[in-house]
């Protein structure tokens, strides 16, 4: 079984690519190689630098976050829904590109161990899974990705994160992620209404418990990175910390569990790192249902609100 380099090279190759159909392409072998053994390392003294941003081509017009709604839903028969779904892809292009900038910029500098890059390749692909079902949705219904202007927002949030693996967790994977579960169910709602059952059954039953899955993902890594300081704070120890095991699909949140005062402590340092990291306030109303599946009770959210 032939060696293909590292995972981190394979993370960098996929944000290189320039076009979202690309990034899917590559992420499917990037994926296959890792499961495979064919990429058996992590990471590598001589792997590619890390892109400062991903690459991505002119396709979809991009324009600030609140001239998005304006410039975009047509007045065409189903043009509103149609429009969601657009943005419903784009935004499941970029968390392909957050996973594997995740792989990139923190796995070797920050030490990871194995489970973290098993745990984000797995985000990966089902952020991948659910960009190419939401594209097909999308075309079914005579659209095309790059039909209406989006905004990179997300990405936003990841530059100013980019300096700490802490920060990234705590707001990309699951401020993000977390504020994407409370806007699913209205979301499935909108579908339904407008009798597009086969994109809320996609939303319903593959999006919606995949995404708290990859919530669940986050706030396990700010557990682990949490534990990791208090036990020396040098990356690269012998410490590994009881949360760096892969997750179980059939389990988002498992993990050990944790006493009440633990739990309070963890909850204000992840108040805190938010806090200094988002711009702004969290927005009610919140899934708690979905959240508290994900493994947050309200003491992480709501004091943020």
């Amino acid at each position: 079984m032939g060696d293909e380099g590292t995972l981190v090279a394979a993370a960098v190759r996929v944000l290189q690519a320039a076009s979202a159909e690309e990034k899917s392409r590559l992420t499917r072998e990037a994926v296959a190689a890792w499961r495979s053994g064919r990429i058996s390392r992590c990471y590598g003294e001589c792997d590619p630098a890390v892109p400062l941003r991903p690459a991505r081509d002119k396709v979809v017009k991009i324009v600030a976050p609140g001239e998005v709604g304006r410039c975009g839903a047509s007045s065409r028969p189903g043009g509103k829904t149609r429009f969601l779904l657009h943005n419903l892809v784009h935004i499941e292009s970029w968390a392909v590109d957050l996973a594997w900038d995740a792989v990139a910029r923190f796995g070797a500098r920050e030490s990871m161990p194995r489970a973290f890059f098993d745990d984000f390749v797995r985000v990966a692909e089902e952020e991948d899974v659910h960009f190419g079902l939401l594209k097909a949705r999308l075309e079914a219904l005579g659209g095309y990705y790059g039909e209406s202007p989006a905004h990179e927002g997300l990405w936003e949030s990841a530059e100013a994160t980019s300096g700490s693996l802490l920060a990234r967790v705590a707001v990309e994977h699951c401020v993000h992620e977390a504020r994407g579960l409370d806007r699913l169910p209205s979301t499935i709602a909108r579908f339904e209404r407008a009798g597009d059952a086969e994109t809320a059954r996609v939303l319903k039953e593959v999006v919606y418990p995949e995404e708290v899955t990859h919530c669940a993902v986050g706030l396990r890594w700010f557990r682990f990175l949490l534990e990791r300081e208090e036990h020396g704070g040098v990356p690269g120890g012998e410490w590994a910390g009881p949360w760096a095991v892969p997750w179980r699909p059939t389990d988002p949140a498992a993990g050990r569990a944790e006493s009440p005062e633990r739990e309070a402590e963890v909850a204000r340092r992840f108040r805190e790192v938010v806090a200094a990291n988002f711009h702004g306030a969290l927005k009610p109303p919140f899934n708690a249902e979905a959240r508290r599946a994900a493994g947050f009770t309200p003491e992480f959210y709501e004091p943020l609100a």
